[in-house]
């Protein structure tokens, strides 16, 4: 399959005569005190692929991105019928492209860099959401219950990573979001498995960007809270209970939804943060007030 032509961007990260003490300047998107008009979508011209779309928050970021006027690319294990239905709901959005993708695979994950090439000829934006996680007390966890959490958590963050990585260096930029959770902060316990994954996803953050920076790459990682679309793992709670419990513990007191993390993830993949990398910022309502 031939390229697909997107609208030209420039990759600079210097300001423009746009920008003023009144206003800021997200990509080419201007907001000031006099209007909040949008002018031009925040992504026009983006090519970005989300692991693990098809469902809950990644199905969310990818439409934040839409709606933004990227491209949008949808990996996942699993047909991701949902999440194309409503990308392609949105108004003037782009046709998303939905790629079989299994992280822990690396033939799979350099299948998807190889189609993404083929397709558009570059890639901006990597989301790593897929993940998986449940709840066992740590006597109890099995080596194949740990090996498993660490495969897809960890070895997919890796191997998704390393496969577009390439096309990132040749364009001389890039966004890399990693999704942690808030649990490395609070220590939840039966968790102990899932916790250090998502540690080790904070770590994998600093050390790649201080490696990539200077080919005009950022990495950052958003650590979430439990969103009123996810249920906890395992069964103590039920979706019946599940904002009482949350909200218990917050400082704004109201449930965090997939919505509220795809609009950080967005700014963290816009021009203006390309002065933030290494970096881990907690979106989760200020219960762990990291």
């Amino acid at each position: 399959m031939g390229k697909i032509s997107l609208p030209a961007r420039s990759d600079s990260s210097k300001p423009n005569d746009n920008e003023s003490t009144h206003g800021c300047v997200c990509g080419r998107v201007e907001i000031n005190n006099e209007s909040s008009e949008m002018q031009t979508a925040l992504h026009t011209g983006r090519v970005v692929l989300v692991t693990g779309a098809a469902i809950g928050n990644g199905m969310a970021f990818a439409a934040e991105f839409a709606r933004q006027g990227a491209q949008v690319v949808l990996g996942d294990i699993v047909e991701p019928t949902e999440a194309l239905a409503l990308l392609r709901s949105i108004p003037n959005a782009l046709d998303p492209v939905a790629i079989e993708l299994d992280v822990t695979s690396e033939d799979s994950t350099r299948a998807m860099s190889s189609e993404i090439k083929s397709r558009f000829g570059r890639l901006d934006v990597l989301v790593n959401n897929a993940g998986i996680y449940d709840e066992e007390p740590f006597e109890l966890l099995s080596l194949d219950t740990w090996k498993k959490v660490m495969d897809v958590n960890l070895n997919g963050l890796f191997l998704a990573t390393k496969a577009v990585l390439p096309l990132m260096k040749q364009q001389q930029y890039g966004r890399i979001i990693n999704l942690s959770s808030d649990t490395v902060f609070l220590g939840t316990p039966y968790l102990v498995h899932y916790v250090t994954s998502k540690m080790g996803v904070i770590g994998f953050t600093r050390a790649l960007a201080t490696e990539v920076g200077k080919y005009g790459i950022t990495v950052n990682a958003i650590t979430i809270g439990l969103t009123a679309t996810q249920r906890p793992p395992g069964t103590r709670l039920t979706q019946g209970n599940i904002l009482e419990h949350v909200l218990g513990t917050q400082a704004i007191g109201r449930s965090e939804t997939p919505e509220d993390i795809a609009r950080i993830v967005s700014f963290l993949a816009c021009d203006a943060s390309g002065i933030i990398t290494g970096q881990t910022i907690n979106v989760d309502g200020g219960i762990a007030r990291h």
